[in-house]
C-alpha cells in the first residue's frame, strides 16, 4: 500500500507544482476563469502568482508528508478550478477531463485515513 501512497503524493505533487508553476508565469486563458468569479484583469494578473505559490506549497507539502487540512484543501480547489470552465462558456468536457486533479488528492486522502479499512479488502 506504500507504492500506492508514494504514487498518488507524486501524482498530487505533479498536478499542483505544474499549475503553479503556470499561474506564477500568469497563463493568461485562466484569467478569463477568474473573471467569472468576479475578479477584473488587472487583479487577477496581481493574484494569479499568489495562487500559484500556494500551488506549490500544496505540492511540496504533500510530497512531504500528505496532511489531511492540506487535501481537503487540494481536493475543493481543483474542483471548483475544473468546474468553472463549463460555467465560463467552456463544455462540460474541460471540467470532466480534470477529474483527476481532484480525484488523486480524493484517493490519497481516503487512503491515508483508512489504511485499515484498505489492507482489510486488499
Amino acid at each position: 500500500m506504500n507504492s500506492i501512497i508514494w504514487i498518488l503524493r507524486i501524482g498530487v505533487f505533479g498536478i499542483f507544482f505544474g499549475h503553479g508553476i503556470l499561474a506564477l508565469n500568469i497563463n493568461e486563458k485562466w484569467l478569463s476563469y477568474l473573471g467569472v468569479v468576479g475578479f477584473s484583469e488587472s487583479l487577477g494578473v496581481k493574484i494569479m502568482p499568489l495562487i500559484g505559490c500556494l500551488d506549490i506549497v500544496v505540492a511540496v507539502a504533500t510530497l512531504l508528508k500528505p496532511w489531511k487540512p492540506v487535501l481537503i484543501w487540494a481536493i475543493i480547489w481543483a474542483f471548483s478550478t475544473a468546474l468553472v470552465r463549463p460555467i465560463a462558456g467552456e463544455s462540460i468536457w474541460a471540467f470532466v477531463e480534470r477529474a483527476g486533479n481532484w480525484a488523486t488528492p480524493a484517493a490519497l486522502l481516503w487512503l491515508t485515513t483508512n489504511k485499515e479499512k484498505f489492507q482489510e479488502v486488499g
